[in-house]
Parts: structure tokens; sequence; C-alpha cells
């Protein structure tokens, strides 16, 4: 069954890029930067990840195309790509996005899913950054054991990096489960990412977290232009251009597309206020 699109309005932006470019330059338009996502995720059939190459590119030229209203800067998943099918494959459908992604000057960050993908998104993204330095960063995820290993690797690599909490249903032995350890380690790797990375993006709603960063950065004489904030679609808006209005960057990822079911339901699960959002908007015009 395919569920009605105004249940997921508040976190998604639209079903189309056409409908999706005008919400990312209105927000750009306000001073937030964008990053557009196409949704979806663990495609297993061939032609349907070859389709979801291709929409890639058409979304990197209809960005370029927008004439500066929308920044260069999109999100994808390898597992749309052909991830889980062959690594091959999936290498040579993100080769061919990456060239357009350099021919357009476009920046391409490579979402961080379950644990099963953990180590070949990794190996994956070290096989491109060294031809594609300036137009492909990853995703990290605080509340993975492993990751303090990863972001060693990544200022190794001096690749740019986008730390979050971490939103999949991971077991105790690969991810931390309690909100103050994780919380603390997201500190720990923030800390290493701004002093040894480069220009890392971190991504939180969390007004503890937050406030440590703006404390960090203040008490160690960092500049706000070493790192940027970066926030969800339609999630604490108000907080979003505060933020900006401090002088720090802030980046709003954009989702879109019509395969927004397992987004959607992943941001009711996250916090109950998301559930009364949508079912106190349900019947509204």
């Amino acid at each position: 069954m395919k569920l009605p699109f105004f249940l997921a309005r508040k976190f998604v932006a639209a079903e189309t890029v056409e409908k999706t470019l005008p919400v990312a330059a209105a927000l750009r338009a306000t001073g937030l930067s964008t990053t557009l996502d196409l949704l979806g995720e663990y495609i297993s059939d061939p032609k349907l990840a070859t389709q979801a190459k291709d929409s890639y590119i058409s979304l990197v030229k209809a960005i370029h195309s927008s004439g500066g209203a929308i920044d260069k800067n999109i999100s994808i998943k390898l597992s749309m790509l052909g991830q889980k099918i062959d690594e091959s494959f999936c290498l040579d459908n993100l080769y061919e996005v990456l060239q357009v992604a350099k021919e357009t000057n476009t920046f391409v960050r490579l979402d961080m899913e379950g644990t099963d993908v953990t180590e070949s998104t990794v190996s994956l993204f070290e096989r491109v950054h060294p031809e594609y330095p300036e137009n492909v960063g990853i995703v990290l995820q605080a509340y993975l054991k492993r990751t303090g290993d990863d972001i060693a690797r990544m200022c190794e690599l001096k690749a740019r990096v986008r730390l979050c909490k971490g939103a999949y249903k991971e077991p105790a032995h690969l991810a931390f489960q309690d909100m103050p350890t994780i919380r603390e380690r997201y500190l720990e790797h923030m800390e290493t990412l701004i002093t040894k990375g480069r220009f890392p993006g971190i991504a939180t709603h969390d007004d503890i977290l937050i406030g440590a960063v703006k404390q960090y950065v203040s008490q160690n004489g960092i500049a706000s232009d070493r790192f940027e904030f970066q926030m969800l679609f339609g999630i604490r808006t108000d907080t979003q251009q505060s933020i900006a209005a401090e002088g720090f960057g802030m980046r709003v990822y954009v989702p879109f597309g019509d395969m927004w079911y397992p987004y959607f339901s992943r941001r009711l699960r996250e916090r109950k206020e998301n559930v009364w959002f949508v079912l106190s908007n349900m019947f509204r015009k």
C-alpha cells in the first residue's frame, strides 16, 4: 500500500526533483547551505541500481543548471548503486557519478548505512577519494565502536567527514547503546575532526552536543569557518536559523523522492514529538 505523501511532508521536501529545487533555493536564500538527498536504499536489482545512478547524475546536472541558486552538494547511498549486488558494479556506478560531479564542481557525500556495509563503504570511499579529493566525502557514526579507527583513516586521507550519532539499530558488540556514552564518543570524535580533520560536518539536533561544540571551539580559539553544523530538513528550523545567525555554517539535508517511507519511519522512531506533529496535522487544511 502506498501511503499518502502528506504524512511525510514535515521531513521530506517533495517527491520529485522539480518540486525539491525551489525548496532548496528558498533555504539558501535565508542563509542556510543545503545538501539534496534522493531517498532510497538497499537496491538488489542491477537495472534499478543503474536507474539510481542515472537519477543521481540527473540531479547533479539539474543543480548545475540552477544558475547558482542551489548549493552543488548532494548525498548518496552506495546501496542504491548496487553495493549489495556486486562491489565492482557499485564502484563503476560511483565513478560515473563522481566524474559528472567533478565536471560540474559538485560535492558528493557518501551516506553511511547499517553495519553490514560499513567496511565496504569506507573501503570504496578510500578507492575513489584520491582521484576526487574535492568532490567526495563520507559519513561516520559516533555510536559505532569502530569509528575512532575510521576517523584516523579519514584524517590521514585529509577527507571530509560528516559526523552523526547513528540512526540504525545495531547490536551491542558493534555499537554503544546508552546515550551518555554515545554523546561522550561523539564529542571525542568531534574534537579530533575539528583539530585534525578537514572541514567536518557536525551533524546533530542535540542541544547538549551543540552547546559542547560551541564551548570547545570558543575555548580553543577555533574559527567558525573550520567546520559547519548540519541538521535535517523539517527538524528544529528555528534552531537552524539561530545557529546561522551566530556566525556558524549551517547545512540542511533536504531529502526528497518517492521512496520516503523508510526515512520517514526512522524520523518517527527518533522522537515522540515527531509522531505528535504528524498526527496533529493529518486533518488540517
